[in-house]
């Protein structure tokens, strides 16, 4: 609580335009009780109320409400999933538009039948997509925000990368890229791995920007301390940093 504390009143001293919150807001509402996961999440709105600009959240795979059987939550419970999430912080993917820059968040958590997960963009957000970025056209710059990378290096850095490779990148990245392509995507915001990397494919930059727990606060993660990215466009360029605290 401390250490997010000292991040976000980091955040709101940069004075942004606003706050972009990349998921796995708490740790952890997947493997906890209901009533826990709800004490988890309070703790966290508490803390956020240190910033003071809109915040846009995607969701993570530790905001699944009871998603490990490890919980105790039955699959039938009215908490059980993504449901709190959007009570809490808005629907689990939607856009908003900011200074001419369209903003996309999607739900890359896909909740299997073994109560676990795979990184996924689901039909329906694929079609809902479709039609978002029909509206935005081929010319507006466009910026993704996905919890569950769509195209990372994270698989030549972890062991036994093919074991993992389901739950650490999004399994049909290739069709969502295709949705992406013919338009202005000038970034993809990702999270999920806690490394800092920058892919770039296509002339679109995939921003992989660490974690606020670094190695899940025990320091930093492979050499990437505890932080978050920061921003800037200028003459219609994106650039970022990454800005410890």
């Amino acid at each position: 609580g401390d250490r997010c504390l000292a991040c976000f009143t980091k955040i709101q001293k940069l004075r942004p335009d606003f706050v972009l919150a990349g998921g796995d807001l708490v740790f952890d509402a997947n493997e906890t009780s209901t009533r826990k996961a709800i004490e988890l999440f309070g703790l966290y709105a508490e803390t956020l109320k240190r910033i003071e600009v809109p915040v846009y959240t995607a969701l993570g795979n530790h905001d699944v409400v009871g998603l490990s059987s490890k919980s105790g939550v039955a699959a039938t419970d009215p908490m059980y999933g993504k449901k709190y999430f959007e009570d809490r912080f808005g629907k689990r993917y939607s856009a908003f538009d900011h200074k001419g820059w369209h903003f996309v968040l999607l739900d890359s958590i896909d909740v299997t039948a073994e109560r676990g997960f795979v990184g996924l963009i689901d039909a329906e957000q694929i079609d809902w997509l479709k039609r978002d970025l029909a509206r935005v056209g081929t010319t507006r710059p466009v910026v993704v925000l996905t919890h569950v990378p769509l195209l990372s290096s994270v698989l030549q850095i972890v062991p036994d990368p093919w074991k993992t490779a389901p739950t650490y990148l999004v399994t049909n990245a290739p069709e969502v890229l295709e949705v992406l392509r013919p338009h202005n995507v000038k970034a993809v915001l990702q999270g999920h791995t806690h490394i800092c990397e920058t892919v770039i494919y296509n002339g679109c930059q995939f921003i992989t920007s660490g974690a606020v727990s670094g190695n899940w606060w025990k320091g930093p993660r492979a050499g990437h301390p505890e932080g978050f990215g920061v921003l800037t466009v200028k003459s219609g360029q994106l650039n970022w940093r990454y800005e410890t605290y």
